[in-house]
């Protein structure tokens, strides 16, 4: 197979999503059987108030990605370390969060977002006149909508929850614990909470009327912000080339060059189908194929593949069967909230997975 042909097919696809005004710009990494493929930049980080190319080292705002870049490998590690159980009830560890009669949220519903707790505060325009404090009132003193264990709702209240459980198990900032435990060890040097990189380092988020200008490294989430840029949802910036990095050892069964992050159990706990009763699959923390189901990872990744997204327009698929890594940073936000990322993103995936 001549990869350099196809790969034409592939900057003509984003090319054209780029003409078309759906994203300012775009990076993407492919990697297939540990050797990368693609790593390449397309269009712009910036339009408004100028247009700035896009370079391969752009730093992203991940969104919901830090909930499997961060949260996730956090928790994952304290498992190891025998500091908390998937059993764990949330009270456990955080006694102002009162559910009242019924089965107890545990940490695995936090995880596989089956904690019956709402997707979001109700009222988000409110959410920027609060105090980090008040926020986290907010969602601890949140109430499920159902119980426990019995459907998907993708949470970001029960992802903030679980940042708060791992700053009071660890008696650390949570960005100080992911700093030392996970990127540091995989030569994330890039990637953190609160970046403070030149401005042109960043891919430009959403017009910001109180700042008066585009969000460049400061977290778009509003939750995220509020809470000084750093918690379980959202918050995190990095680049492609750190989160091929990532990704890496969930492909080398905790693995990174040679040098043990996670077991492989763990691993393969992460990626285990803990909702097959539900439309959507969870492991934790990632989203896994179901055939039966549209996905962001498109219509030709195997049932093994699983992945995540983020609201910037970040995401990253991995497909095990043909050991398979697809990393997709754009800045869609830069434009405003349009849809056309969810079009982009199966369309992308389809095009690339035809290849192998």
């Amino acid at each position: 197979m001549t990869f350099a042909a196809d790969f034409r097919a592939v900057d003509l696809f984003l090319e054209r999503e780029i003409a078309a005004g759906h994203i300012p710009g775009a990076v993407l990494h492919i990697a297939h059987k540990g050797g990368v493929l693609l790593h390449k930049a397309y269009g712009n980080r910036t339009v408004h108030p100028q247009v700035s190319p896009m370079n391969v080292d752009t730093v992203f705002d991940l969104a919901s990605l830090t909930k499997v870049v961060a949260a996730l490998p956090a928790a994952l590690k304290l498992l190891e370390q025998g500091k908390i159980a998937l059993s764990d009830t949330v009270d456990a560890f955080l006694p102002d969060f009162r559910q009242g009669q019924g089965e107890p949220i545990r940490i695995l519903h936090l995880l596989t977002h089956t904690s019956g707790l709402a997707a979001d505060l109700t009222d988000k325009k409110a959410v920027l006149k609060l105090s980090r404090e008040e926020l986290l009132a907010r969602v601890i003193g949140s109430q499920p909508l159902r119980p426990p264990g019995e459907k998907v709702v993708y949470s970001d209240l029960g992802m903030i929850l679980l940042y708060c459980i791992i700053e009071t198990v660890t008696g650390e900032p949570f960005d100080a614990f992911v700093k030392r435990e996970i990127f540091e060890p995989l030569d994330m040097n890039d990637t953190g909470f609160c970046p403070s990189f030149e401005p042109e380092r960043y891919a430009a988020t959403e017009y910001s009327e109180e700042l008066g200008g585009y969000k460049l490294g400061i977290v778009h989430d509003e939750k995220a912000e509020r809470l000084g840029g750093v918690s379980g949802h959202a918050g995190l910036f990095s680049t492609a080339a750190d989160l091929a990095n990532f990704v890496s050892v969930f492909r080398q069964g905790g693995v990174y060059r040679g040098r043990k992050l996670f077991s492989e159990a763990t691993v393969a706990l992460s990626t285990r189908n803990f909702t097959p009763y539900d439309r959507e699959y969870r492991g934790l923390g990632w989203l896994l194929k179901n055939p039966a189901d549209i996905s962001s990872g498109g219509d030709l990744l195997s049932s093994r593949s699983f992945g995540h997204t983020g609201f910037t327009g970040t995401s990253l698929w991995l497909d095990p069967e043909v050991d398979l890594q697809i990393i997709l940073l754009t800045n869609r936000v830069h434009f405003g909230r349009t849809d056309h990322i969810l079009r982009l993103r199966p369309r992308l995936h389809n095009l690339i997975r035809s290849m192998f």
